[in-house]
């Protein structure tokens, strides 16, 4: 049974810094391209950042691109997100998601497998 269980999540000020972590039962970790999407109250699930099977091919998207990165430790079976800069439009679940094979995705739908998602608050 595939498990993707998020931490790192919390109160945090602006302009402050967060790690997000998911911790993915699937295996090989190595043969699944993993991402970060996020979804605030009221609004539709939205990508953030995904990064391939290898680790060598990352796509984040504009409004978080030089504050956030996304990396993964195949050794570990973890990917993380480190976000810097914090803005209270941040604020949101962040959930990680995975799937077998193919590209790094930027649409929700691509994505078979799901953790529970972390709660980041972000205060001006």
């Amino acid at each position: 049974q595939v498990q993707l269980v998020e931490s790192g999540g919390g109160l945090v000020q602006a302009v402050g810094s967060l790690r997000l972590s998911c911790a993915a039962s699937v295996l090989p970790f190595s043969w699944f391209v993993m991402s970060w999407f996020r979804q605030a109250p009221g609004k539709a699930r939205e990508f953030v950042a995904a990064i391939s099977m290898s680790g060598g091919g990352i796509y984040t998207t504009d409004s978080v691109k030089g504050r956030f990165t996304i990396s993964r430790d195949n050794a570990k079976n973890t990917v993380y997100l480190q976000m810097n800069t914090l803005k209270p439009e941040d604020t949101a679940v962040y959930y990680c998601a995975a799937e077998e094979g193919g590209r790094p995705y930027q649409t929700p739908d691509k994505y078979h497998y799901w953790g529970q998602g972390t709660q980041v608050t972000v205060s001006s």
